[in-house]
Formats: structure tokens, C-alpha cells, sequence
């Protein structure tokens, strides 16, 4: 099963040069992690549709310890669009993610998901851990704090199934995470796979450094 990985991002929020995929966690590119996750549950065939410095994406990829093909969607081509491009090699189910998030999530049961809802595509949803503490209130008074606690509501978490069905729903400008899964969803066609455990992506330079403090061992159990 193909692996699509989109890779197309600057990174500008964490160093400005570096293409995000190749910024390292752990002495390793993000993506290398990302490829990982797959890689240890048996999914070793991957597509980087890649963007911004495409070249060194490639160059990287080519060290690769897997079946690895990098196609270039254009340096400002938006999420949807990038998947869009490659329509013609997706004759089968596929998995997609992001280059920049990493979860401890069981792949198997992700698919088993996907194929007992009938859905054109599954999204793994997650409830982050909140940047900044919460004040607990009792009336007007405040009764204590809770430090970066989970959140109450479920977010994309990457990690996606798709059918080449949901093909349909994209165009060449298309966003992604907006009208193509907001279409999706008022289908009915979206469904979702709960991921409890641990997830975080890499945005920030103070993401940079919690996934260090975290290592591979939260991701790649």
C-alpha cells in the first residue's frame, strides 16, 4: 500500500531555511520518523509529494532505507492540490500523512477502521495537549490551575486512509483540511479513527524541543 507524505512545507516558523521535513529530531529528519512509524508496521512503499527545495528532499530520500519516490508538486502548490497531482498512481486504497507529525498509532487497527466504515476516507483525530495552563473557576473566584492539560475537542491528527474515490472531492487548488474533507464529512463519506496516545507535530521551536525530551521511543514503540 502506497504512503503519501506531504513534504512540501518551509519550516519557516522553526528556522526559515531548512525544508521542514529535513529539520532533525534525534540526530534524524522529521520525515525519516514519520517514515519510521510506517516502516515498523510493514508499510515500506513511500511517495514524498514535495514543494519548497525539492531538490534536497530528493537528495535526502535517496539514503533512504525504503522503497522511496519523490515527486514535485510545486513550491506553492496548497495540501490538496499536492494530492491532486499524483491522482493518476492511486488506483488502490492509500495511506496519507504529514511530514512533521509523529503518534505511537497502530496503523493495523487505523485500516480496520477505515474499511468497516465504508468511508472514501478516515481521518485519525487526537485532543492535543494545550500550549499554556488553565485557570479552574468555582463561580468568580479561580480555584486552582491545570498545567497544559489535554483538550475536550478532537483535531485532524494526520494519519489518513482515502479510497481513489475521494479523489473527486480534490482539485488542483484545494486545501485539504478545508473544502475537500469539509465536503467529505457533509457526505457522510469522513470517518474517524480515535488516536488516545501519544501525538505531537513539529511547528515550533518549542515543539522541536519537546519531541528531543520525548525520543523515538514515544513514536516508535
Amino acid at each position: 500500500m502506497k504512503v503519501l507524505i506531504l513534504c512540501g512545507g518551509r519550516g519557516t516558523r522553526l528556522n526559515g531555511e531548512r525544508p521542514k521535513p529535513l529539520i532533525e529530531i534525534g540526530g534524524r529528519p522529521i520525515v525519516w520518523h514519520v517514515m519510521s512509524i510506517y516502516a515498523a508496521q510493514g508499510f515500506e512503499d513511500f511517495v514524498l509529494l514535495t514543494g519548497y527545495q525539492a531538490d534536497a528532499v530528493a537528495e535526502w530520500a535517496r539514503s533512504a532505507p525504503w522503497r522511496v519516490e519523490c515527486i514535485d508538486t510545486g513550491i506553492d502548490t496548497p495540501t490538496g492540490g499536492r494530492v491532486h497531482a499524483v491522482r493518476d498512481r492511486l488506483e488502490s486504497t492509500f495511506c496519507l500523512t504529514y511530514a512533521d507529525g509523529v503518534a505511537d498509532i497502530d496503523l493495523r487497527a487505523l485500516l480496520d477502521r477505515h474499511h468497516g466504515s465504508g468511508a472514501l476516507a478516515t481521518m485519525t483525530v487526537v485532543r492535543p495537549e494545550l500550549p499554556f495552563g488553565v485557570a479552574m473557576l468555582d463561580g468568580d473566584r479561580v480555584a486552582g490551575f491545570r498545567e497544559k492539560p489535554v483538550s475536550d475537542e478532537w483535531v485532524n491528527g494526520g494519519f489518513l486512509v482515502l479510497e481513489p474515490g475521494a479523489l473527486a472531492y480534490l482539485r488542483a487548488d484545494s486545501v485539504l483540511e478545508r473544502e475537500p474533507l469539509e465536503r467529505l464529512a457533509a457526505d457522510g463519506r469522513l470517518a474517524a479513527y480515535r488516536h488516545t496516545g501519544f501525538w505531537r507535530c513539529l511547528d515550533t521551536a518549542k515543539d522541536a524541543i519537546a519531541l528531543e525530551e520525548a525520543g523515538p521511543a514515544r513514536w516508535l514503540a
